[in-house]
């Protein structure tokens, strides 16, 4: 695992964008595993930059961590909503080739496996992550299996809490949804962890110092042969 530790948030996103820029131009084709949340925003904001200035995504792919059970694609609160809105919707990817779990799917179970069936299918360049307060990654909480596949969770109260931020009400978050497993986000070639803000500075630390543990998923990174975490001053300021 390697930690690279920068200033700010403006520089983690800078980081995260020339990581994924990167393996773009080493395969035009590139599968990309992608994820929500506030911390890569910045860093789609730089991908469409440079889209515009000729990075083509004409030929890339992509894979999601996770979506809300019960939201569909057409949800404003879904995220797929948010991939479009925060990056495909201005950048020239065929939507086509963009994924998601389906969380408005009648069979969860056989959604879950169609996916992880994909996931099989697409072997990923470069997974990105955002971290939970609670050292979750996708929306694997504590105490789930390492070797997880495709699942439904019911996500943690703190998780709702964090999450209430992107809704007009809190109790219009979901409480369950449908994540990539841990086994399959190792599986990708090279891992990024974005982590921002003083609130991320324990999980940070658990999961770069502290014993490889369910405890804590993002402790599992210190197995995968190219991990790389990327911590503001803030979110480093325990190690």
């Amino acid at each position: 695992m390697k930690v690279i530790k920068v200033k700010n948030y403006e520089e983690l996103s800078a980081v995260g964008a020339e990581i994924v820029i990167g393996e773009i131009k080493k395969n035009a084709k590139a599968v990309l595993g992608l994820a929500t949340g506030s911390t890569p925003v910045g860093m789609y904001d730089l991908l469409i930059k440079a889209c515009r200035e000729g990075v083509s995504f004409k030929n890339v792919s992509t894979l999601n961590l996770d979506e809300y059970v019960s939201l569909g694609a057409d949800s404003p609160d879904s995220y797929v909503s948010f991939m479009r809105d925060k990056l495909f919707d201005h950048i020239d990817i065929d939507i086509k080739n963009t994924h998601l779990p389906d969380g408005n799917a009648d069979d969860l179970d056989k959604e879950c496996a169609r996916y992880s069936a994909l996931i099989a299918a697409m072997p990923r360049a470069v997974q990105v992550l955002g971290l939970g307060r609670n050292g979750h990654i996708g929306f694997n909480e504590p105490n789930t299996p390492f070797d997880s596949a495709t699942h439904v969770v019911e996500l943690t109260a703190d998780t709702v809490e964090a999450n209430a931020r992107l809704f007009e009400r809190k109790e219009d978050v979901p409480r369950f949804a449908i994540t990539m497993g841990i086994a399959e986000i190792m599986q990708a070639k090279k891992i990024v962890l974005l982590a921002s803000g003083a609130n991320k500075a324990q999980a940070v630390y658990a999961a770069v110092k502290g014993e490889v543990s369910e405890l804590c998923p993002a402790s599992v990174l210190q197995r995968h042969g190219d991990a790389v975490i990327v911590a503001d001053e803030d979110a480093y300021a325990l190690l």
